[in-house]
């Protein structure tokens, strides 16, 4: 089946954000299109410290609404995306990611060695910068994931303003103080054609060389 209906530049300018969806459902096969792609993202030192927790039964989605102040988002898409940032996975031997790397030639064995020695993620220890590093990271996924969703004739909602602990709890890792919750996003079709709300001339916001304003 093809699904990919949109140019990247496309899904880039007719991406809107949703807050209310048809109770349509997503077909399987559309989904995991969209997971695919999501994780196709790029992460510091390919660490993929990020993962996806897929919602789509209505008692999860509820429990989300719930965490989210009563935004309408979770309740009425047939799939909320929960970005999870692992800030410990640079821990961990992690020895797949090299040993695919160092196959696909991807990395040389300089590369790897400094991969090996984590000298990155013990700065960024030092200076109380794990939990940002693997959010930015998190982040980067789910700017795929609502890219790819438009591209796919989906709609999405990168969601601000939850109680993380109570997301945790919902997506059952209440007890994982390694695990922060960094955005979620709703996924399905929507009820109307969003306007597009306008950016500022990009002479406000893009500056060559130096920030001058």
């Amino acid at each position: 089946m093809e699904t990919q209906t949109l140019s990247v530049a496309e899904a880039i300018r007719t991406r809107r954000t949703v807050r209310h969806y048809r109770a349509d459902p997503v077909a399987p096969e559309l989904l995991e299109e969209l997971l695919d792609l999501t994780m196709q993202a790029p992460s510091a030192w390919n660490m993929q410290d990020r993962s996806v927790v897929v919602v789509t039964d209505e008692a999860g989605r509820r429990a989300l609404h719930e965490a989210a102040f009563g935004q309408p988002q979770p309740l009425e898409a047939p799939v909320v995306l929960v970005f999870l940032a692992d800030v410990d996975a640079w821990r961990a031997g992690n020895a797949d990611i090299a040993e695919l790397a160092g196959r696909s030639g991807a990395w040389n064995a300089d590369f790897t060695a400094m991969f090996d020695t984590r000298a990155e993620y013990h700065a960024l220890e030092r200076h109380g910068l794990l939990r940002e590093n693997a959010v930015k990271n998190a982040m980067i996924a789910a700017t795929y994931a609502m890219l790819a969703a438009t591209g796919l004739g989906l709609a999405s909602a990168p969601m601000n303003g939850w109680d993380a602990e109570l997301v945790k709890q919902a997506v059952g890792v209440g007890d994982r103080v390694d695990l922060a919750v960094a955005v979620l996003v709703t996924v399905g079709y929507s009820d109307t054609v969003a306007p597009h709300p306008g950016r500022r001339p990009r002479e406000r916001t893009v500056f060559a060389e130096r920030y001058t304003r």
